[in-house]
């Protein structure tokens, strides 16, 4: 009775504790956090710089392109609203997202997470995901061609950050009607843009341009995911908040925004089977090439004005376009939650290389991910996350009953020898080597090994680390 009613004092005093700890702390934090979202007014720039290949088609250096001089920063940035104002726009529709994607730029940066909100309120405002440069937090999504640098022949003009796209047709992107942008640089290249977009939160991008002039052009696809401004993480050290991507053999790339502030430049040459973006806690930003591609990648932080920048941006392989054909290169972007089931079904459908690792799951993934899984599939029998962890709980005692049992029983076997071993410590406090050496001949005789309570802890604590 006695070690019951001690299970169920620290059973209490732990739930006070987490109690008492959500209310000094947690709550506090959660409103820093949503004074410094209402507050926060940074200055950004139009961009931060398109992959642009060296000479002869090298590695990229992430500078702004070719004769396109850096925006001045603004006094102050626009609102949200007044900011997609700025540019004509192709609304997106689909169950789960919304927003639009601008002409000016040809950009996806203006993207809404329908079936998530601020609060636990219903009616109060979506999570806001991308939005456009010129707005409070930009956070977009671009894809297109660079020319090669130098060379005796002048680069072709490319469609940047301020060229208007004309939509070919009317009407939103849904799932079921993808979005067709063109523009011509009035040199003989005209630039086709088909945007696809499925039920959940991939987009496939698609470009093209033909050479109507007299010469070949050599050209680059590229993309890129940028963010302005740092955002505010919730600085867990078992959960990463940042840049990240998977990078073929370089492995798992977690940097963190202050990281990549030291380090300015991160460069990955010759990757294949990659993905790469920025990640929050719950929502990413995400470029996903086709895996096959061999592709160079990087990791940049910047500044302009006062505003830190971060991009992730990936430049695939030269392509010659001779007079009268065309070239293409197709890209894709998962802008949206990080729901476990919807990223293991882009990790299997696509054939991507660990998808799955743009969820943190902690040091011991292989507790934490079955757990999860577990859980979401009493989620969906019972439709009740109170229940599934109720039941994740109770299932989770009964595996770890054993070792708690035997924790439970050796540390009553210490207990009763407690007086025992105050008779030995009382004859021999003057001699330590023969109170160690009787303490040693009682464990024996008793059977107890001092360690057999602690080793059962030691094996639980990856369960309860992890979040």
């Amino acid at each position: 009775m006695t070690d019951q009613k001690n299970t169920l004092l620290a059973i209490v005093l732990s739930a006070i504790v987490l109690i008492v700890w959500q209310y000094f702390f947690g709550l506090p934090h959660m409103q820093r956090q949503e004074a410094q979202k209402q507050t926060q007014t940074q200055t950004q720039t139009q961009t931060q710089g398109v992959p642009t290949p060296a000479p002869g088609g090298g590695p990229s250096t992430a500078v702004p392109v070719p004769g396109q001089p850096a925006a001045a920063p603004a006094a102050q940035p626009l609102t949200r609203d007044a900011a997609l104002k700025q540019s004509a726009r192709v609304p997106i529709d689909t169950p789960r997202l919304k927003g639009s994607i601008a002409l000016k730029g040809g950009r996806v940066d203006d993207i809404l997470l329908a079936q998530y909100h601020e609060t636990v309120d219903p009616n109060s405002p979506p999570i806001v995901l991308l939005s456009p440069s010129e707005s409070p937090h930009p956070f977009y999504a671009e894809f297109g061609w660079v020319a090669a640098a130098g060379g005796a022949a002048k680069p072709p003009a490319m469609p940047g950050a301020d060229t208007v796209w004309r939509q070919e047709g009317s009407g939103a992107l849904t799932p079921d009607r993808p979005v067709v942008l063109t523009y011509s640089n009035n040199e003989g290249l005209t630039f086709r843009r088909t945007i696809s977009v499925d039920d959940k939160y991939l987009f496939t991008v698609k470009d093209e341009v033909a050479n109507g002039g007299a010469q070949p052009v050599s050209l680059f696809p590229y993309a890129l995911i940028s963010r302005h401004g740092t955002p505010e993480t919730l600085g867990y050290y078992i959960l990463h908040e940042g840049l990240i991507g998977e990078l073929g053999d370089q492995g798992l790339q977690e940097i963190t925004y202050k990281a990549i502030e030291d380090k300015k430049k991160i460069t990955f040459p010759k990757v294949s089977k990659a993905w790469l973006g920025i990640t929050d806690k719950y929502w990413a930003a995400a470029l996903v090439p086709d895996p096959n591609a061999t592709l160079d990648a990087e990791f940049v932080a910047g500044e302009s004005g006062k505003v830190k920048t971060y991009q992730t941006d990936y430049l695939l392989g030269e392509q010659v376009i001779a007079p009268g054909a065309t070239g293409t290169a197709t890209g894709r972007l998962f802008a949206g939650a990080k729901e476990v089931h919807v990223i293991n079904g882009y990790n299997s459908q696509l054939g991507l290389n660990l998808f799955d690792r743009l969820i943190d799951w902690g040091w011991f993934w292989f507790i934490t991910k079955p757990m999860f899984e577990f859980m979401d599939w009493i989620y969906r029998l019972v439709g009740n996350f109170g229940v599934a962890i109720l039941m994740l709980t109770i299932l989770v005692r009964l595996i770890l009953f054993p070792l708690a049992n035997k924790s439970f029983r050796a540390m009553n076997k210490m207990k009763n020898l407690t007086p025992l071993m105050a008779q030995l410590r009382e004859r021999n406090k003057d001699d330590k080597a023969k109170l160690n050496q009787e303490m040693m001949e009682l464990y024996k005789r008793e059977k107890v090994n001092p360690a057999a309570g602690c080793l059962p802890v030691v094996v639980q604590i990856p369960v309860f680390l992890d979040p």
